[in-house]
């Protein structure tokens, strides 16, 4: 299959609702061949099945919970428990027609959670989830900011054989343990202006690489909305550091999102 695929975006933003019929087209334009769209909470699971059932064959759905929750921003706070129970039903009834099950994963950013409690709310959460995506034989997609470490050690420590560990922000000795593991790690657009995404880069192989946008965030530029058409961005940069062809990044991460997502080739349109 030659084109890009997008691993985790977040396409039901409502930064997209005004113009995403552009945004689709310009995607496939650019060569993407699928986006899979991963939700936050239970309240956007129908937006991304429609979106799904809309442009069929191109817009994947994930569903799960988010380790960070809460309805303002400003005010963010660490998934609890009771997140969960809109959500599970939800991912029951639609689990035929999701590649994985999130954006799910842990969040330990002060901000978000400065406490034990939280911490060990958020892991159970994660663990609920891994234990319905091992149920539906899904894979993961994962949240680890600030918490590439206890992430990684949680999946390992309750069987997870199948995860894309996304924007991992940790060090890259950290990642390796995941590529042990057989996790894959897919880099965003953001990786211009990151010495830390740079330095993940130059040491995960690239049979362990993905490519994600994680739009409308991420981008090249800060404060300014990603679209999946930069994807190429992601792709042009990992062949810069690893002294490699565009053509065999695209080629080999395409292959690395096939064999992790495998209900994919059943979704996309030749």
């Amino acid at each position: 299959m030659q084109g890009y695929i997008d691993c985790h975006c977040h396409i039901s933003a409502e930064d997209f609702d005004s113009d995403i019929d552009y945004v689709i087209g310009e995607s496939k334009k650019a060569g993407l061949v699928a986006l899979l769209a991963v939700a936050e909470h239970a309240g956007e699971f129908e937006k991304i099945i429609q979106l799904s059932q809309r442009f069929s064959g191109f817009v994947i759905p994930c569903l799960g919970v988010h380790p960070v929750q809460g309805q303002d921003p400003a005010q963010p706070r660490g998934a609890l428990l009771e997140d969960l129970d809109a959500a599970l039903p939800l991912i029951e009834k639609y689990k035929e027609h999701i590649v994985a099950v999130g954006e799910v994963g842990l969040d330990f950013t002060p901000r978000v959670v400065n406490s034990d409690a939280g911490k060990d709310s958020q892991r159970k959460v994660l663990i609920r989830q891994a234990e319905l995506a091992k149920r539906l034989n899904l894979p993961l997609n994962v949240h680890s900011r600030s918490a590439g470490r206890p992430t990684i050690h949680l999946l390992k420590e309750i069987g997870v054989e199948n995860a894309l560990l996304h924007a991992f922000d940790g060090k890259p000795s950290v990642a390796m343990e995941g590529v042990k593991a057989g996790y894959y790690f897919s880099i965003p657009p953001s990786i211009i202006r990151s010495d830390q995404k740079q330095k993940l880069v130059k040491q995960i192989p690239l049979e362990s690489l993905c490519l994600e946008t994680d739009s409308p965030a991420l981008g090249p530029e800060k404060q300014v909305r990603n679209v999946p058409q930069n994807i190429r961005i992601s792709a042009e940069y990992i062949a810069k550091v690893k002294g490699i062809h565009l053509e065999r990044v695209i080629e080999v991460t395409t292959q690395n999102a096939m064999r992790l997502f495998p209900k994919l080739k059943t979704f996309i349109k030749a």
